[in-house]
């Protein structure tokens, strides 16, 4: 788990409003912003407010009602922008392409065919 005194990733800069991006949901404790560099034609970002876990596996152990929050959130956003079909990815560790260690996923929708998962 990151520490309390661990710099603010730049999730945590986006949700404190520092680094502006385009939100798209928000609740007390998760925020969806759209990606700045997309790999789909939609794709936002859902994550946590806090940076306490860094992946999906310390969220599920720590906080799984944060986690079903988070996956509900991207479920919202996920009706609202691609009529409920949609890809929910959660990279972890930076062997499977994970970049920012504060617990995140990726919500994916439009025309997605089947195999381009690899080139996420």
């Amino acid at each position: 788990m990151a520490s309390s005194g661990a710099e603010p990733s730049i999730f945590s800069r986006i949700a404190a409003r520092e680094i502006p991006a385009t939100i798209v949901a928000e609740t007390d404790h998760i925020i969806a912003f759209n990606d700045i560099a997309p790999q789909a034609p939609v794709h936002v970002v859902v994550t946590t407010k806090t940076q306490q876990y860094q992946n999906v596996g310390e969220l599920a152990a720590g906080d799984p009602a944060l986690l079903a929050e988070l996956v509900a959130v991207a479920g919202r956003v996920a009706d609202e922008h691609c009529a409920g079909e949609y890809r929910l990815i959660f990279n972890t560790g930076a062997s499977a392409g994970q970049t920012v260690f504060h617990v995140h996923a990726h919500v994916l929708g439009g025309t997605l065919e089947e195999g381009t998962l690899a080139a996420l």
